[in-house]
């Protein structure tokens, strides 16, 4: 599995162990950045890993910011991403089996250290529920154009 994740300044500590774990689990990983806690635009890089996942370069991508709001309205911008913003375990299993999302947002002002293993666990092994699912998802990727 070939993911992309990125961070800003406030996901940094974050996006670490988010690679340490994912590299763990044998995925191939590609790293957009920040690479030091110096102030810079969420945007730039949760910006990269959603057009690496919509153009098809890796198969999902994991953004990370200190409330995981900026990087999901930056991520959702670009045709083809559904980015879910999970704080629990729970909200990322559904994510993926409801929402088909192909963009993880994580905040690492609100999600526990201890549970970021399980809550990247739900979202990789979790598959598509589909069904009555389609057609909602398909509402609003019309949106796109």
């Amino acid at each position: 599995m070939r993911v992309a994740i990125g961070s800003d300044h406030a996901g940094l500590e974050w996006k670490e162990k988010v690679k340490e774990i994912l590299t763990s689990f044998g995925y191939e990983i590609t790293d957009f950045g920040t690479k030091s806690k110096d102030s810079v635009d969420y945007s730039d890089f949760g910006l990269k890993v959603a057009h690496a996942v919509a153009d098809g370069d890796v198969d999902y991508g994991v953004n990370v910011c200190g409330t995981g709001n900026g990087m999901a309205m930056a991520s959702n911008k670009v045709n083809g991403i559904r980015a879910g913003l999970a704080l629990n375990a729970e909200m990322s299993h559904l994510t993926r089996l409801h929402n088909n999302a192909n963009v993880l947002i994580l905040a690492q002002r609100y999600t526990p250290e201890d549970e970021l293993e399980e809550i990247l666990k739900q979202f990789f092994n979790t598959k598509f529920e589909a069904g009555r699912h389609v057609q909602r998802i398909k509402k609003f990727m019309e949106e796109e154009g």
